[in-house]
Parts: C-alpha cells; sequence; structure tokens
C-alpha cells in the first residue's frame, strides 16, 4: 500500500515494448538494474509499467534492440498536477480543504460510551459536560487520567473505567458492578443505625440464615405481614441473668417462607388494529454541531402517523469523526379498523402475559412452586385469573426500638479505720 501510494507521488507510465526482439530489451532493463512491474505479453511485445526517471533512461536501449516503444497512458500525481494545472481554485480548495480536516484532527467532535448498562449515555455525557468535557473542545485539553478519576469518584457502583482517543473520537469504557448494593456510610457505625427484620408478607418459614441479631421465627412457623422475624436488640445480663444493658446491631439474614398471591390479568376481544396506507412524507435534514438544518415539515400532516428518524454522522476512516451529520425524518400515516381476537388469539395472549409476569419474579430471585392460574373466555373480554404459590425472600428492614435501663441509686454509710466519734 505504501509502495503504491509512493509510486503515485512520484509518478509513472505505462508502456508497450514492439519490435524485433523485446526480450532482449528487457534483459538490457534488469542489467542496468531498470525496475519494471505489471509485466504482461500483449501480441507481439510486452505491456509493463515504469517509473518517470527509469523512462527517460530508456533511448539507447530501444536503438539497440531495435524495438519501439508505445506510450499507453501517464499515470500519477506529477501528470494530475499538469493536467489540471490552470485550475487555480481546485487547487485553493483542494489546500483549504487540507487546512481544515488538520483543524477539525485537532478536536474531539464525538464521546462514546461503552460497557454501561445502569448509567444511559446521555447521564454519563452530562457529567462529562459538567467536568468540562464535551465535543467541540481540543484534543490537547482532554485528560484522560482526569475522566477516570472523577467517573470513579461519582459513581460507586462503577468498578472500572478506561479513557481514550481514538482520531477525533473519546471513547470512555466502564464497567459496572453487577451486585447491586447500598454503599454504607463508613462514618457510622451500625450500632448507631440498628435494625429490625420484619415479615413483608404471609407466609410459612421454610429457610433462615442469621448472620446479624436475633432470630424471633423458626422454620416451619406461620407469620403474617409486619411480625417480628430478627430482632436488632440483644439484651446484656449479669452473673444474676439481670438485664444491665443492651447491644444494638444492623441485622441481617435471609429468610424464606412459602407465600402465596393472586393474579388476574383481562383484555378486551375488541381492538383498534393500526393500518399503513402507504402515505409517507419525508423531511431531510443536516445537523451542523447542535444546528440543525431541515427541508419541509412532516408536522401534522396526517391525522395518525408514525415518525421514524436515521442518522448518520460524517467520518473518515474509521475514528476521524466530523462534526456534522445528515439524515431523513420519515412520517408514515396509518388509521384504525376495528378487529375482534379469536379464542385462540387471546388465549395466547395472556399467555405471555403471564410468562412474562413469572419471568419478573424469577428475575427478583422468586421460586414458582405451583400456580392455579386458569384462562375464562366471556361474551367482551378475556380473563386469566389464580393463585401463585411462591418460595421468596420476606424480609424488610425497620428501626429497633431502643431501649433504656433506670439503674436504681442506693445510699450506704462507708466506715473507716481511721473514723471516730468523740
Amino acid at each position: 500500500m505504501i509502495r503504491s501510494f509512493i509510486r503515485w507521488l512520484k509518478g509513472y507510465v505505462k508502456l508497450r515494448i514492439e519490435g524485433y526482439s523485446p526480450e532482449r530489451f528487457l534483459n538490457l532493463c534488469s542489467f542496468h538494474q531498470i525496475y519494471i512491474w505489471g509485466l504482461a505479453p500483449v501480441g507481439n511485445g510486452y505491456e509493463m509499467y515504469m517509473s518517470i526517471s527509469d523512462f527517460r533512461k530508456l533511448k539507447p536501449f530501444v536503438r539497440k534492440t531495435h524495438t519501439r516503444v508505445v506510450l499507453c497512458r501517464r499515470c500519477g500525481f506529477p501528470f494530475f498536477l499538469a493536467r489540471h494545472r490552470k485550475r487555480k481554485l481546485f487547487f485553493i480548495g483542494l489546500f483549504l480543504c487540507a487546512v481544515l480536516l488538520k483543524g477539525y484532527s485537532l478536536f474531539i467532535w464525538d464521546i462514546h460510551f461503552e460497557g454501561n448498562e445502569k448509567w444511559p449515555d446521555e447521564t454519563l455525557a452530562e457529567f462529562l459536560r459538567s467536568e468540562g468535557v464535551a465535543p467541540c473542545m481540543l484534543k490537547s485539553k482532554v485528560d484522560c487520567p482526569g475522566i477516570v478519576k472523577a467517573m470513579r469518584k461519582e459513581y460507586n457502583d462503577i468498578v472500572w473505567v478506561s479513557a481514550s482517543i481514538d482520531g477525533s473520537r473519546l471513547n470512555v469504557q466502564v464497567k459496572e458492578n453487577e451486585d447491586t448494593f447500598r454503599e454504607e456510610d463508613v462514618s457510622v457505625s451500625p450500632e448507631e443505625n440498628p435494625t429490625d427484620l420484619i415479615a413483608s408478607a404471609d407466609g410459612v418459614i421454610t429457610e433462615i440464615v442469621t448472620r446479624s441479631g436475633v432470630p424471633q421465627v423458626h422454620v416451619g412457623d406461620t407469620v403474617k405481614k409486619g411480625d417480628l422475624l430478627v430482632l436488632g436488640r440483644v439484651e446484656v445480663v449479669n452473673d444474676s441473668q439481670e438485664v444491665i444493658g443492651y447491644q444494638y446491631h444492623a441485622s441481617d439474614a435471609d429468610i424464606f417462607a412459602d407465600t402465596q398471591i393472586e393474579y388476574s390479568d383481562s383484555i378486551s376481544l375488541t381492538y383498534q388494529k393500526k393500518v399503513y396506507d402507504g402515505k409517507k412524507k419525508f423531511q431531510p435534514f443536516i445537523r451542523l454541531w447542535d444546528k440543525t438544518i431541515s427541508v419541509g415539515s412532516i408536522r401534522n400532516k396526517y391525522k395518525n402517523s408514525e415518525t421514524f428518524t436515521s442518522e448518520t454522522q460524517m467520518k473518515i476512516g474509521e475514528n476521524f469523526y466530523l462534526p456534522f451529520s445528515y439524515g431523513m425524518k420519515t412520517a408514515k400515516s396509518y388509521s384504525f379498523v376495528e378487529q375482534t381476537y379469536t379464542d385462540e388469539e387471546a388465549r395466547q395472549i395472556l399467555s405471555r402475559n403471564f410468562h412474562r409476569f413469572c419471568e419478573e419474579l424469577e428475575e427478583k430471585g422468586v421460586q414458582i412452586r405451583e400456580n392455579s392460574v386458569k384462562i375464562q373466555l366471556h361474551e367482551n373480554s378475556a380473563v386469566a385469573s389464580g393463585i401463585l404459590y411462591l418460595n421468596e425472600r420476606i424480609t424488610e428492614e425497620t428501626d429497633t426500638e431502643i431501649l433504656t435501663i433506670e439503674r436504681k441509686e442506693t445510699d450506704e454509710s462507708v466506715g473507716t479505720d481511721d473514723q471516730y466519734t468523740g
């Protein structure tokens, strides 16, 4: 690739060698180290490519071998300049284009985020803007280590950040913590924030794993919503088994119970179906930085319509993004037609809704042991209802009641050996 570019820059020609002994001509070129490429037989001669400097050395070889050289084509930058030497505006525009591209290459025109799921691109971009990092800024002012430190400090659930500049794009790669947690305030000890665990639903206890606190229930116990499960207050007793104080903790336990919930879902058998009539309106636009120039308008063209937007940002190569883009807004017209679900379609819709509901429960760690959900079809509606029997974690935090112990003061007479009465 580089060699081809250098050849084009210096210029080269395509020749055809004809005559009595073209092979002898080729041997002389080889002997005098004249480089040729693209050699191919054509009729009674050969065609080849050769640099301009070597082409000027051929006259003695042609005379000696009694061959004839036909110049087929001139290629390269010198001949390009010669053909367009009178087009001054063209070269001025070419020079200005090169200057503009060089100027554009000094700026960041696009910020790309990768690996973020919890935090959307808009949120991260707004944070970087508050830190002084935004499109249209000079590359020399982009502090990649500073970006990494600022994002790690601002977002506690981002465990890894990488910032790099590729062309005119700032790439920010992040790794979020997959475990959702609430960061505790390290300046406050757990004793200062004691909590109990209460039942968040009615159920029968099936498993208890206590890490902190005093459990108040056992496996097999039936509990109601709001019942105390783990107490964050631990009694401190003396040798006489009298309560002389309390220790407070933030209760921590995994308590699972068999629970049940009622499920109900219904749909109408008649619905409005969206039917496209094929009518479309287009609105091309060009975006330069934050300015948008549109041709025409698609607003309120149809009574009912959907708008789709496609946009392409201009770039040179893989990572050299330019500060403008183009696109098209399309409005598609549609109307509503009243339709009626068949019994099978209604069953499929309610079944899909129920399976989606069950998947959301399983994503939360809820185990579905059994269900009695059934679908009933009526004249104008279809209903899915029943009971789901679950096994789930039922702990919920609440503040621990702080108790104080009243100490009784006793009057005591203390005598010493030095004490005397007179």
